[in-house]
C-alpha cells in the first residue's frame, strides 16, 4: 500500500430526519380517546394487536401435545425445584424451573418471572454459568426471591436468550435474541408474540399438571426484555392478575423508536395504530404496577411519566382506577428486587392471595 495514498472525506448524515418527522406527525388510529365507546375501542385494540403480533397465526398453529419432560426434582433448601421441558408449538419446546415453597401449604400463588437480556434464566434459580452470572447474585435470582416471598416461581427460557438461543451464537452473547426477531418478522410473526404464547401454554401446563400451582393467582415480572414479555403476555392471557413489569413500559416514541433496542421489542406497523400504553386496555381491569427507574436512560423516565397517564385514564373508564399504579425507583436501567416485591406483596395482599 502507498504510505502516500489519500481518501477522500467519508460523509455521514446525522439521524433519520424523515422517520421521526413521521413519527412527530403520525396521529395512531386507535390511540385512547376518552370520546369512544370503552368496549367497543377495546375490542378494535385486541384485534389489531393479535393481527400486528402474529398471534393469530401462533395460535393456528399452536394446537399440540405439550409433550412434558420433567428433568429433574430436587430438595432445596426452603423449596423444591423442578426442571422441566414442554412443547408449545410443534418443534418448539420451552424449558422452564418450578419452584414451590415447602411451607406445607395445599397451593401456593404463581409468580411467573422472566429474565431480560441476561445469560439465560438459570440466573432466576441461583445457578452461575459464566463468569457474569457471578455479579448478577443475588440480584437477578428472581425465582428464589419470588419462593421467599411466598409464591410458587415459574422460570421460563424466553425464545432467543440462554439455552433457547440460535445454536451458532455464543452462549454469553447480549443479544442473542436478533436472528429470532427476525425469522419470526418474515414469517408474519413476532418474538414478543412467541413469548407471550410460551407463557400463556406454560400456565395451561401449570393448571392440568402441578396441583401446587393455584393458577386462578397468578403474576408476571421481569426486567427489561422480560418486563416487556410479562407486559405483552398480560395482554393476551387474561388468567394473569397481576403484571409488573420492570424497566420496560414506555411509549414507542421516546424509547425504542428513538434510540437503538434490540428487534425483541418491536411489533411491526403499529404505530400507525396504538402506542405501548393505549395496549394497557388489555390488561385493565386487572392490576397493572409499572415500575421504572429514575435514571433509566433507554425508557427515559419523562417518557414513561406520560405515557402512564393514559393508563390512568384507561383504567378509570375500565371502573379500576385503583388497579394500576407507578413505582420509579432510584436506579437506572435495573431490577430492584426489594422494591418490585414489596409492590408486588401489596397488591397481593390487598387481593387476599396470601390469606
Amino acid at each position: 500500500m502507498n504510505e502516500n495514498q489519500t481518501f477522500p472525506k467519508a460523509y455521514h448524515y446525522d439521524e433519520e430526519p424523515c422517520h421521526k418527522m413521521i413519527v412527530k406527525q403520525m396521529k395512531q388510529a386507535l390511540a385512547y380517546d376518552p370520546t369512544k365507546e370503552y368496549a367497543t375501542w377495546k375490542q378494535e385494540i385486541r384485534e389489531k394487536f393479535l393481527e400486528l403480533s402474529g398471534m393469530n397465526l401462533i395460535e393456528a398453529n399452536g394446537d399440540c401435545d405439550p409433550e412434558l419432560n420433567i428433568e429433574h426434582t430436587l430438595e432445596k433448601d426452603g423449596y423444591t425445584e423442578i426442571r422441566f421441558t414442554f412443547q408449545s408449538e410443534i418443534g418448539y419446546r420451552v424449558p422452564c424451573y418450578l419452584l414451590i415453597p415447602d411451607t406445607g401449604k395445599a397451593s401456593y400463588p404463581v409468580a411467573i418471572t422472566l429474565q431480560g437480556h441476561s445469560t439465560g434464566f438459570h440466573n432466576s434459580v441461583g445457578i452461575a454459568r459464566y463468569e457474569q452470572d457471578l455479579a448478577y447474585r443475588p440480584r437477578g435470582q428472581f425465582g428464589i426471591q419470588a419462593v421467599q416471598h411466598g409464591y410458587a416461581a415459574l422460570c421460563i427460557e424466553q425464545r432467543g436468550m440462554g439455552e433457547r438461543r440460535p445454536r451458532a451464537l455464543e452462549a454469553d452473547s447480549y443479544r442473542t435474541c436478533n436472528y429470532t426477531a427476525m425469522q419470526a418478522f418474515q414469517l408474519g410473526r413476532t418474538l414478543l408474540a412467541e413469548r407471550a404464547w410460551d407463557v400463556h401454554k406454560a400456565i395451561d401446563l401449570l393448571a392440568a399438571t402441578f396441583e401446587k400451582c393455584d393458577t386462578e393467582k397468578v403474576l408476571i415480572t421481569g426486567n427489561s426484555g422480560g418486563g416487556t414479555a410479562s407486559f405483552y403476555s398480560a395482554c393476551y392471557d387474561e388468567r394473569i392478575k397481576l403484571c409488573a413489569p420492570s424497566c420496560s413500559f414506555c411509549p414507542y416514541g421516546p424509547s425504542i423508536m428513538d434510540m437503538y433496542h434490540c428487534p425483541c421489542n418491536y411489533i411491526p406497523g403499529c404505530y400507525q395504530w396504538f402506542d405501548m400504553q393505549d395496549l394497557a386496555c388489555l390488561i385493565a381491569p386487572r392490576n397493572l404496577s409499572v415500575i421504572a427507574g429514575v435514571k433509566d436512560n433507554i425508557f427515559p423516565i419523562e417518557g414513561v411519566k406520560a405515557g402512564y397517564a393514559t393508563v390512568e385514564k384507561i383504567y378509570a373508564a375500565a371502573g379500576a382506577p385503583d388497579a394500576c399504579s407507578m413505582t420509579v425507583t432510584p436506579e437506572k436501567h435495573w431490577w430492584c428486587e426489594d422494591i418490585v416485591w414489596g409492590e408486588i406483596d401489596r397488591v397481593t395482599g390487598a387481593l387476599g392471595w396470601k390469606n
